[in-house]
């Protein structure tokens, strides 16, 4: 099973964009959902502005909250 992981904190951002990815693995499926929220686990990413998206470990987006539809097209992508 792939994997998307969100990575922040859990500030309101962050939790938008949890669920927006949960509706896109919904409808893509074969995805599971994993937020990152320790710090120093998400510096192993590379990663400074939160929230952020990864797919598989790959970071895909940082800083912004995408639409499930964004989403959606980052994962049919992979």
């Amino acid at each position: 099973m792939k994997k998307i992981q969100i990575l922040g904190t859990g500030c309101p951002n962050c939790e938008k964009l949890a669920a927006n990815a949960e509706v896109a693995a919904t409808e893509v499926g074969g995805y599971e959902i994993e937020k990152v929220t320790d710090v120093k686990e998400i510096m192993q990413f590379g990663v400074m502005l939160t929230p952020a998206l990864a797919v598989d470990g790959k970071v895909k987006t940082a800083g912004k909250v995408l639409s499930s539809e964004e989403i959606r097209a980052l994962l049919l992508q992979s």
